[in-house]
């Protein structure tokens, strides 16, 4: 199994976010998760999420909804108004986005006001505000014409910043990718794609033992403590059902021998807890790549270079998952791909991060290791990383998926 995350830190538009400043429409948003929110002024910003919209047949239903364009700023205060070695501000009340000017808006809905209106009033009760008072009219006209629908056709939405620059691939022999999200849509990316990779072949699965998994949660940024995060029930349900799956190489559901019968209703009492302790997992998030700007925060020993390979994570207060029948199992798939690793330990005095490795590995019993490719900018709204990291995380993930069933049985813990 490989598990990582999709999320990121991000700012996330607030249930009420009408907000008007000296002559400016502002929004008003929340922080998801850790980041480094200076970064994300002075961004070209725009907004992507969820919409619940009423249909047709008086059904809601979620529409995904991505505004190409920029339409929300944070801007800096000039220097000339303020001396400071330190960029610092108050995340409640000066990282508030623009989105355009009040009079501009005005105009607009003079206009609007002129055009017969061709929607019906309604004067039900309601028990919360409607939308156009909670959020300004035009946010939300933008929301449901990207959704192809009318602004009283839409219920209720969740709606995240996003910077609209592109990833791209820079450095000056174009071994570098600058991208928003690296942290951990890149991991996301090389599971899936090695999965699929694993299995295209029609052989690939023959003699096979063990089941190809990857999961992919949400949350891991602000705890995982969700229904769709990774210290819920989620990936031990979907083991305990699939546990329960006769082996391609043991019963036969079409015996009619009682003793095979009765063997298999036995091994069905205990299944699920053989089946995590002969399972592995690996815990793919993104680690840090050495800073040449700041490598005194880094151990001596310890500095991993982006594209040098994946970083196996290690540490001894367990906030990685990572020991020596793991290492040693990683390092022969490596050897047979050519992949090759690095190892990141944190300093003495310096705090740890965790990621969802040491959750998954205590909730299932389940031996597990945490690697990631090195980065650099680590939720900043732009992160760096390295190219062939890419390549070699792809192609250690399709070893893992292809020999591991052979070489989990010649590595013994006691």
């Amino acid at each position: 199994m490989i598990g990582a995350h999709t999320d990121s830190p991000c700012l996330r538009i607030k249930p009420i976010s009408n907000k008007q400043g000296e002559g400016f429409i502002q929004v008003g948003v929340e922080t998801y998760g850790g980041g480094l929110w200076h970064t994300w002024f002075d961004r070209d910003l725009s907004i992507a999420g969820r919409a619940m919209v009423k249909n047709a047949k008086g059904d809601v239903v979620p529409k995904l909804i991505k505004i190409e364009r920029p339409i929300l700023r944070i801007p800096t205060l000039a220097i000339h108004l303020q001396r400071q070695d330190d960029f610092s501000f108050n995340k409640e009340t000066q990282l508030f986005p623009i989105a355009g000017l009040v009079s501009a808006e005005l105009n607009r809905q003079s206009k609007a006001e002129e055009e017969p209106s061709t929607e019906e009033s309604n004067t039900a009760f309601e028990p919360l505000k409607s939308l156009t008072e909670r959020h300004h009219p035009y946010l939300v006209q933008t929301i449901a014409t990207e959704a192809g629908v009318t602004p009283s056709d839409i219920v209720d939405f969740e709606m995240l910043l996003y910077d609209t620059q592109k990833a791209c691939i820079g450095g000056l022999n174009e071994e570098l990718i600058y991208s928003a999200r690296l942290d951990n849509l890149e991991m996301s990316y090389c599971s899936a794609v090695a999965l699929v990779n694993a299995v295209q072949s029609p052989s690939a699965l023959d003699g096979e033992s063990s089941i190809r998994l990857i999961s992919l949660f949400d949350d891991e940024e602000i705890g995982s403590m969700t229904a769709q995060g990774a210290h819920s029930n989620h990936l031990p349900a979907l083991v305990r059902r699939l546990s329960i799956l006769p082996s391609a190489a043991g019963f036969s559901p079409d015996s009619d021998n009682s003793y095979d019968t009765m063997f298999r209703e036995a091994e069905l009492g205990t299944a699920y807890e053989q089946t995590v302790a002969s399972s592995f997992l690996i815990s793919a998030d993104m680690a840090h790549s050495v800073n040449p700007n700041y490598a005194g925060k880094y151990e001596a020993d310890h500095r991993p270079e982006m594209n040098k390979g994946p970083v196996l994570k290690v540490n001894a207060n367990s906030k990685y998952a990572t020991n020596s029948p793991g290492i040693v199992l990683l390092q022969e798939i490596a050897r047979r791909r050519s992949v090759p690793l690095q190892m990141f330990v944190i300093r003495n005095d310096s705090s740890c991060g965790s990621t969802i490795g040491p959750m998954l590995s205590a909730a299932m019993g389940t031996r597990t290791l945490d690697l990631g490719n090195p980065q650099m900018s680590m939720h900043s709204i732009r992160e760096t990383g390295g190219v062939y990291d890419v390549d070699h995380a792809i192609r250690l993930f399709e070893g893992f998926f292809e020999h591991f069933s052979e070489l989990e049985s010649k590595i013994f813990v006691d």
